[in-house]
This record gives structure tokens, C-alpha cells and sequence, in this order.
């Protein structure tokens, strides 16, 4: 299974995940049409599939065009169904799908929307988190309580270390900062910031993030309990 990196509006990640032998694909997110198409045509992929982690529009922007060109079917929560545009799949927490040679687990993971959820692609060990984690980072509290997000966190953190991060947007600089403010003994950390430069000034996106660097750089994720993550949350609201 390939994976392509799709740079969507400002600072969106939409995925391209298919199988290069069977030319046949599923996409992530697709905040914007223009770029997936390019992508699409570029590998001569029949979508077949479009996954929704969320409803906000910068990750189901293209959902309609997609659809229409190419006859693909919308997965997206039960829990969303009127909220995302061209539904045609309702999926559940816990639920696994397996097509061809894509198999995943559905994590609802509310916090940053009541209806967010993960794809978990357990063979591969990656992981695409929408709005929920990011590199050095993690999702605003829109819809959700901070529980339900520090439980959402918790649960994707005890996920095999070596499981990657495919997340929905380009924060991971920015979120470094808040990071190094509030752990700035963390060597880890500075060598994680290091790395992120360079790829960026390469032109190069930060993600995939991998789970075992995000344990130990995180700061959401180094959070205790529901309090202390609740205090970091709020000072990043406000960093």
C-alpha cells in the first residue's frame, strides 16, 4: 500500500492511500478536488473510496466533485451522517472494514468534534487523525469536553509505538514552540525540532509522525490526567 502526501488549501494534508499493483485507492480528508484529482491521474488510481475523519469543511471541501468524477462512496461516522456531505457509508466505533487489501478500525475519538474518528490501518501500523493529533500537538476542543479529548489522546497513545501519524494539517513547527516553552529540558524534543527544519526547508511535509516520538515530545501527550491536560489546552488556546 502507497501512501501520497497531498497538500491541500493552506496548511491541509489530504492522503492518497492505494494499491500499486490493483491501481485502486481510497483518499483521506479531501479538504479541496484540484490537488486529489492531479494525484489521482497522476497514478492512474480508481477512487474508490473517500474517509472522513470529520466534518469541517476543510476536510470535506471536495467531498461532492470527488464523488460525482468519480463515482466514489463517502465513509464517514454514523453519529455525522447529516453532516457530511454525499455520506454514502456510515461506519462505528469499533468497527473494522476490509476491501481488497485495505483494512482498517474506526476509533471514534470525540474532543475537537462529538462525531471525530481515526482510520486505523492495523496491518500497516499507520494511523490518519484528522483534527484529533498532530505532530507535537493536538486538536482544539470545539464540540467535545477536555475528557473526551484526554481520553481520545490516551486511547491512540497505547497504540504500538512504531504505529505512524498521518494528521490533517501542517502544525508541527508551530506547535514545537508551545512544546519547548512548557518541556524545555527535553532533548528528545530539540531533536525532533531539528529534524522538522530540515525537512521543511527541503520542502518536505513533517508527517508521517511516529508514536513513540510523540510520547516522549508531546506535551498533550505527556499529560497525567484530564487537569494537567486541561491547563496545557488552555495555555495553548492562548499562546
Amino acid at each position: 500500500m502507497r501512501i501520497e502526501i497531498i497538500s491541500c488549501l493552506n496548511d491541509n494534508y489530504s492522503y492518497l492511500i492505494f494499491d500499486e499493483n490493483k491501481k485502486i485507492g481510497s483518499v483521506v480528508d479531501p479538504g479541496e478536488a484540484d490537488p486529489v484529482i492531479k494525484e489521482i491521474e497522476k497514478n492512474n488510481i480508481k477512487l474508490q473510496y473517500i474517509l472522513n475523519t470529520h466534518h469541517h469543511y476543510d476536510h470535506v471541501g471536495g467531498n461532492k466533485e470527488l464523488k460525482e468524477r468519480f463515482n466514489s462512496k463517502i465513509i464517514g461516522f454514523r453519529g455525522d451522517k447529516d453532516r457530511i456531505p454525499g455520506i454514502d457509508i456510515f461506519v462505528d466505533n469499533n468497527q473494522k472494514w476490509v476491501e481488497e487489501n485495505f483494512e482498517f478500525e474506526i476509533f471514534h475519538v470525540p474532543g475537537h468534534t462529538s462525531g471525530h474518528i481515526c482510520f486505523y490501518f492495523y496491518k500497516e501500523k499507520l494511523i490518519f487523525t484528522g483534527d484529533t493529533l498532530f505532530s507535537l500537538g493536538c486538536g482544539k476542543v470545539f464540540e467535545g469536553t477536555h475528557k473526551q479529548m484526554f481520553d481520545s489522546l490516551s486511547r491512540l497513545k497505547n497504540l504500538p509505538p512504531d504505529t505512524k501519524i498521518y494528521c490533517g494539517h501542517e502544525y508541527t513547527l508551530q506547535n514545537s514552540i508551545f512544546c519547548e516553552a512548557n518541556d524545555s529540558k527535553n532533548l528528545k524534543l530539540k531533536n525532533k525540532i531539528t529534524e522538522i527544519k530540515t525537512r521543511l526547508k527541503k520542502g518536505l511535509p513533517s508527517i508521517p509522525t511516529v508514536l513513540s516520538d510523540e510520547i516522549e515530545c508531546n506535551i498533550f501527550l505527556k499529560a497525567k490526567d484530564v487537569n494537567s491536560f486541561s491547563k496545557l489546552r488552555d495555555l495553548k488556546d492562548n499562546f
